[in-house]
């Protein structure tokens, strides 16, 4: 059985396997122990500060398959971004050039330098490794946050973000960054994005024009790849859609990707969860749903086939273990 729970410092090892599988264009798991271990240690004092409105907390989740201990994937959620130092997205707004004695009209792309997203709540850090997919994983890794949201929306802002990685080629090329941020830094847009991941992308973005860049001027395949997502990325972009996401023209500074965002209270898996109270028995079918304990340092969630009914739900014995709960504790369920 796979279970998510918080990220230990006994799980370093496993986070600097995932980060040097991830590749290019994971900015948030950069391949370096030490930075990784201050993420651990971040989102261990995050569970356990006393929040009442989102701040600095950062929530680090692994995916760890029961029956041998193995860590096989990870997700996070900030709670509030561009706290410490300007948050960036490119909005892709237009521009009209008209002449009527010219008969001429042009609708114009245009690119914007913004801090829009700021305070706003990022998940981020999404990654499993291949053989951990399938019999639910994904939505597991992906929806899980919403859960722990769910329990607990006063560490969260009202507004969700999800900056999704953008395209780029196996050995790191971005066309999005060599049409644009290399002729402004002279660096591989993998090395960019590791100065990123270390927690400079202020200081990156401050060398990028602050004036609107008019995208006809970048090559055709930057223009071709604005708002597009890496392709083992869109998986992930379709679990948002369904959750309510949606894309409203902010894209990545540097690899293009888009940023796609919903309202917290109107996320799919947030409005229709509903806490119940455990049994313990043998469940007799039921439809796919994700269940999470209501702890907070000692959360858990899962993926089961359950049927909730009038305010209780069954769980058999392994289940219920495997999450910490007891017959007459109360659960999180939401259907899938």
């Amino acid at each position: 059985m796979k279970i998510i729970r918080p990220i230990t410092l006994a799980d370093l090892p496993a986070l600097v396997h995932l980060a040097e599988s991830a590749g290019a264009g994971f900015t948030s798991l950069p391949t370096n122990e030490v930075f990784l271990r201050e993420k651990i240690e971040l989102s261990l004092a995050s569970f356990e500060k006393h929040v009442t409105v989102a701040g600095h907390e950062r929530y680090l989740f692994v995916m760890v398959e029961t029956d041998t201990g193995e860590v096989g994937a990870c997700c996070a959620i900030e709670a509030a971004c561009g706290l410490d130092e300007a948050f960036y997205n490119y909005r892709v707004g237009l521009t009209v050039h008209a002449s009527r004695e010219l008969a001429i009209y042009n609708r114009v792309p245009t690119l914007y330098l913004s801090n829009d997203y700021t305070g706003t709540s990022v998940l981020c850090s999404l990654f499993m490794q291949p053989h951990f997919r399938g019999a639910g994983a994904g939505k597991l890794l992906s929806k899980c946050r919403f859960l722990f949201m769910a329990n607990f929306p006063h560490r969260f802002a009202e507004k969700v973000i999800a900056e999704m990685r953008g395209d780029s080629d196996e050995n790191g090329h971005s066309p999005f960054w060599e049409g644009l941020g290399r002729h402004f830094m002279s660096v591989d847009y993998t090395e960019a994005e590791h100065i990123v991941g270390m927690g400079n992308k202020a200081f990156i973005a401050e060398l990028m024009p602050p004036h609107p860049i008019y995208a006809v001027l970048l090559p055709q395949k930057a223009q071709d790849v604005m708002g597009k997502v890496h392709p083992h990325t869109a998986p992930a972009l379709h679990l948002l859609q369904q959750e309510g996401f949606r894309y409203q023209g902010y894209i990545d500074i540097f690899d293009g990707g888009p940023t796609v965002e919903a309202p917290r209270e109107e996320i799919r898996s947030i409005r229709r969860s509903q806490s119940v109270t455990v049994r313990i028995g043998q469940p007799q079918g039921g439809a796919p749903c994700l269940v999470a304990n209501m702890a907070l340092g000692d959360f858990r969630c899962a993926h089961a086939e359950l049927e909730p009914d009038d305010g209780s739900v069954t769980l058999d014995a392994n289940l219920a273990q495997c999450l910490g709960v007891q017959a007459g504790d109360s659960v999180r369920v939401s259907q899938l």
